[in-house]
């Protein structure tokens, strides 16, 4: 199968290198990638924006399956412009990725399927949403309603902190994406991400995670993309997932069938786990970032014939197979992330780490310069390790991050700490 890969990050470089252990894989081609896929698949400069230039591509190359990394373009409509053209496509509709492209879509959802989520308030102007808030109190928390690449929430410990928020989406900090805010409860609890993988019929799940937002140590600091993962997610206990499915998972499906727009592709449930259950926080429609890169660790099935049996609607004759062992995963990223980023910085020292057993270091913001790799985004490696224990997986992370040259790069030094802390009080 000649395959297309949408995406330049390190969820992509993850999904590439599962891909091509594939047998069923013939061609991998990804649009725009980075250094590190560049070693798996063969680079194409396409405006994925341009869902014109996509399709003329798939035609020219004879394209079997396009997958699609990132949640704009599938927002934008690109997988129903592509079925249009008969083009296989694993990603929702457009309708369908409204349950990430708006976060009032979703709560509206859970409200008429009897979803369990926090209590909200929907708002297309300031003085209603500070009303609402000065009424619920703090805590509470901010969201724009559209997509703001991860940083459109804001969990306000104070009635300040919230009416600010608010001030900032109507005022144009996170553009079109701050136009309506959604004002909801604070949840309680222990928050980890769940994934599914759809068909429009089937939803199967793909296992638990749980994600490190804050940018420093002991969860202090602005929330980032993520700074670090590790799978599954002890809180995901069999009867969690159980629950889960049958509180969050079905009746999601079923409501998005019976308002007339399917879900087929990878749902991601972000979760908090509270002493009345599992509550939804909300869904994306993508694998997370970098949630993806530990669960492809872990994946021991073919994720090619996953995602075809997804593509074709027959994830019921489906079953996965998992490593036992848990992975973890340490973000590196450039100097002043999130919010003023310094890019351009040399890494090296990767080459001496290619061979190492149960280790990957994805790229996820990378270029070549001048013939030397350089830092080029906020994130930029993924250092992901698979071991016997959340322990050791952590430690043999850092022991690779302490390998690599590129002094200008940090990191969390506590990524795994909740599970670790488990890991000890059991022994």
């Amino acid at each position: 199968m000649k395959v297309l890969l949408i995406g330049s990050g390190g969820r992509e470089h993850a999904l590439a290198w599962k891909l091509t252990a594939s047998p069923l894989l013939s061609k991998l081609y990804c649009a725009p990638g980075n250094p590190g896929i560049a070693e798996l698949a063969e680079l194409v400069s396409l405006d994925v924006s341009d869902h014109q230039a996509v399709i003329a591509f798939c035609k020219e190359k004879v394209i079997d399956l396009v997958i699609v990394g990132p949640e704009a373009p599938l927002v934008a409509g690109l997988a129903d412009d592509l079925r249009a053209q008969n083009i296989r496509i694993f990603g929702p509709s457009k309708a369908a990725a409204q349950l990430e492209g708006s976060k009032g879509f979703t709560k509206d959802l859970c409200a008429r399927f009897d979803i369990p989520t926090g209590a909200y308030g929907r708002f297309n102007n300031a003085p209603k949403a500070k009303a609402y808030i000065r009424q619920q109190g703090a805590p509470i928390v901010v969201k724009a309603d559209g997509l703001a690449a991860g940083k459109g929430v804001v969990v306000a410990m104070t009635l300040d902190e919230a009416l600010n928020a608010v001030d900032a989406c109507f005022e144009g900090a996170f553009g079109s994406a701050g136009a309506e805010v959604v004002v909801e409860e604070f949840l309680d609890g222990e928050e980890a991400s769940f994934f599914c993988i759809c068909d429009g019929k089937t939803a199967l799940p793909l296992g638990s995670a749980q994600d490190h937002k804050r940018v420093g140590d002991g969860d202090t600091g602005v929330n980032t993309g993520g700074m670090g993962a590790y799978a599954p997610a002890p809180v995901m206990t069999a009867q969690m997932v159980e629950r889960t499915m049958r509180e969050l998972i079905e009746p999601t499906m079923c409501g998005m069938s019976e308002i007339g727009a399917p879900f087929s592709g990878v749902l991601f449930a972000g979760l908090m786990i509270t002493k009345d259950g599992p509550k939804l926080i909300e869904y994306n429609t993508r694998f997370g970032d970098p949630e993806c890169q530990v669960l492809m660790m872990r994946l021991e099935s073919d994720l090619l014939e996953i995602i075809n049996a997804a593509v074709d609607g027959r994830l019921d004759e489906v079953s996965l197979d998992w490593k036992d062992e848990p992975a973890l995963t340490v973000v590196m990223a450039a100097p002043g992330y999130p919010t003023d980023v310094k890019k351009g910085s040399v890494i090296s020292g990767l080459e001496a780490l290619e061979d190492v057993d149960g280790v990957k270091v994805f790229h996820a913001g990378t270029a070549q310069k001048d013939g030397q790799l350089v830092a080029n985004g906020g994130r930029v490696l993924n250092v992901t390790a698979v071991a016997r224990s959340v322990s050791q997986a952590q430690a043999k992370a850092y022991e690779t991050i302490r390998k690599i040259d590129w002094p200008e790069g940090f990191y969390r030094s506590d990524i795994g700490w909740r599970a670790v802390e488990r890991e000890k009080s059991a022994s």
